[in-house]
Parts: structure tokens; sequence; C-alpha cells
């Protein structure tokens, strides 16, 4: 690891070490009461006695995660690069990814547990892939057309058929706003599943835990489940950012 990479990164743990002291001296010193904030401390003391409940239950979620990420992902990607060919199409599939943007989990959860009953993963991966439509197709869309024109004319030239051209030109120019957008998706994503969690079905995962633990009283496990929830965030995360280093790599050499 370089002397800048090892800078990046000693800033933000400073920051979080400084912080959970700051939240520590904050919660003894003020008395406050578990049920309102537990110390971090405590905390982390359920997360040793639960930790495979809480491994557990980050599988659970992050496959959910995972295999919704992927399928909104793909339709995304599939949608932008039909919107960018066809005017019609981006006329019907803009407003579209709008809508999608705006539709509150709340409601679309339990629809979709309804629909394919409590016992299945179906209605939450649903879920996340509606979230993560949005971002991935409104970036991917902007990178689509962000490809130079003489680049698509100079291919033309070379009797070039549209499919060599998005292949060769037009999709490796997107690429930096196809991972911005799957940047934002990988984050909202987690949050999205967690969210379907709370509104019945399987009680297998982190978020299904946390209203458990809380409603039990539970309050230090119900922040360890949090903090199992914050660390699959980060897992997703720089996942995504270790892939679009190694694309980035690759298209340099």
């Amino acid at each position: 690891m370089t002397a800048a990479a090892v800078r990046r990164w000693v800033a933000p743990v400073l920051l979080g070490v400084v912080a959970l002291l700051l939240w520590q001296a904050f919660v003894v010193g003020a008395g406050i009461k578990p049920y309102l904030l537990p110390s971090p401390t405590a905390i982390v003391e359920q997360l040793v006695l639960v930790l495979p409940l809480v491994w557990s239950a980050a599988l659970a979620t992050g496959m959910n995660v995972l295999v919704g990420l992927v399928v909104g992902s793909v339709v995304a990607v599939g949608a932008a690069i039909v919107a960018a060919r066809s005017r019609m199409a981006d006329t019907l599939l803009s407003p579209t990814a709008a809508a999608l943007s705006v539709m509150p989990i709340v409601a679309l959860a339990p629809a979709l547990n309804t629909m394919f009953g409590t016992t299945s993963t179906t209605p939450r991966r649903l879920v996340v892939s509606v979230v993560v439509f949005a971002p991935v197709f409104v970036n991917m869309l902007r990178g689509l057309r962000q490809v130079q024109p003489v680049h698509r004319d100079l291919l033309k030239a070379y009797a070039a058929t549209p499919r060599q051209i998005t292949r060769t030109v037009t999709i490796p120019g997107a690429l930096p706003y196809l991972f911005t957008g799957l940047r934002i998706a990988s984050s909202t994503a987690v949050i999205a599943a967690i969210v379907a969690e709370y509104f019945g079905g399987l009680q297998n995962g982190l978020g299904s835990r946390i209203t458990s633990a809380a409603s039990n009283s539970a309050y230090a496990r119900a922040w360890a489940f949090v903090l199992g929830a914050i660390l699959l965030g980060l897992v997703f995360y720089l996942a995504t950012l270790a892939l679009e280093n190694a694309v980035a790599r690759r298209q340099g050499g």
C-alpha cells in the first residue's frame, strides 16, 4: 500500500475512533438509558455474543442484495442502451426510471409479500432491483451520450456495424458513468433489502433481526445487527470500487 493510500485511510479511521470515544463518554457521563442510546462497548459485547446470528443474517440479506443488484443493473444497462439508440424508447423509459426512483419501499414490500408469499425471497430481491434500476439507468444513459460523434464516424468509415460500434466505443466510454451508478446503487441496495425485511416475510435477514431485538427491548443487540448492516453496506461498496479499479486497469493495459 502506498503512502498516499495510507493517508486516505488514516483520516477516516481516526475520525471514527474519536467519534466512538465521544459517544462512549457522552452515554456514560450523561447517564443515557440503554433504550435511548446504548454505549459502543455494550454494542460490541452484544456483537460478540450474537456474532453467528449476525453472520447468518448478513449472508441472507447479502444474497438478496447481490441478486437484486445484478438483476436490476443488467436490466438498467440494457434499457439505457435501447434508450440511447431510440428517441421513442427514451421517451418511455426515462419517465419510468423517474417513477421507480420515487416509489416508496414501505408500500412496495408489503404488496410484493402478498403477491409472492411470506416464505419467498423474491419480494425482497424485486425491491432491491427496483431501487437499483434508476441510478444505474440514469448514469449509464448519460455515459452513452457522452461518446464523441467523431469516434462513431471513424468506425462507420471503416464499415463497422452498429453492434460493433456499441461494443468497441460506446460501452467502454460509458463505463465510468456506469460505475458511478453502481456505487450509488450498491449502497442503496443494502438499505432497500433491510427495509424490505421490516415488513414481514422470512425472519432470517438483518432487518428482521433488528426489529425482533428492538421489540424485545434488547436495544444493544439491535444495534449490533445495525453494525452488521453497516459492514455489509461497506462490503458491497468496496467490492464495486474494486471491480471499477480492475476494469480501469484492464482498459489502461
